[in-house]
């Protein structure tokens, strides 16, 4: 196959999957707390990360938050490809009950499973994976230092900022670049004149989904805990017999 043929839109998929099995194996490595690894080190590093009932979790929050994609909805006429949607939700009570490795390999999987109905060739996602990223990532490491709600309420004010601050950037340099290549306008004009609206946008859905988070994350977590322990019971008293 002759890579000069391949289409930007299909280079973008395939870029974006690059960039999400990069960011994953970065993720891995930094969790391994910059100590010398050896072989043995790397196993239990990620088993504790996908041990099974971290993966049946990983998978119920992945095919949760994919499910409500299909709900998403405007908030602005003026700006109506700006759709606000829940998925957020689930990855970041992921990422307080299990760390930001887990939660954002969840994001990944999402993203590789909307590019089944993408209209974008793999952009949109890697755009949404680079904002959710943003917006998990340190909330989800501060919480492993310090928890107790207020804490989490500080986090969750801080991933709000990011991730406004990511969306102005993916936007500026992502989106609007590559739809007005697509569509045939200038996105950095369309940009400066619609640029409020996407700092709003991500102001109302930040704070919404932290919201949510704010108020689900303590029960959850311990539902899932306990869940997890019985699991982690059960499995050592098989494995005694």
């Amino acid at each position: 196959m002759n890579l000069l043929s391949i289409s930007p839109v299909a280079g973008m998929g395939i870029a974006f999957c690059v960039v999400i099995a990069l960011l994953l194996v970065v993720l891995l490595c930094v969790s391994l707390k910059l100590k010398k690894v050896g072989g043995a080190d790397l196993r239990k590093t990620f088993a504790a990360h996908f041990r099974p009932t971290n993966i049946a979790y990983m998978a119920l929050f992945t095919a949760l938050a994919f499910v409500v994609t299909f709900l998403e909805f405007p908030i602005f006429p003026a700006a109506n490809f700006l759709k606000f949607d829940f998925a957020n939700v689930f990855f970041m009570i992921e990422g307080f009950i299990f760390g930001p490795v887990e939660a954002i390999f969840s994001i990944g999987v999402k993203e590789l499973l909307c590019l089944a109905k993408s209209s974008s060739g793999g952009v949109g996602e890697l755009a949404n994976f680079l904002m959710s990223s943003a917006f998990i990532l340190i909330p989800s490491i501060l919480y492993r230092f310090k928890k107790g709600k207020w804490w989490v309420a500080l986090y969750l004010l801080f991933a709000c900022i990011l991730q406004i601050g990511v969306s102005v950037v993916v936007n500026r340099y992502i989106n609007f670049p590559f739809y007005g290549v697509l569509f045939g306008f200038d996105g950095a004009a369309l940009f400066k004149s619609l640029w409020p609206f996407v700092i709003y946008f991500n102001l109302i859905k930040g704070v919404g989904i932290s919201l949510v988070v704010f108020l689900l994350y303590k029960p959850l977590s311990r539902l899932i805990k306990a869940t997890a322990e019985r699991f982690d019971r059960r499995k050592r008293a098989s494995a005694k017999r």
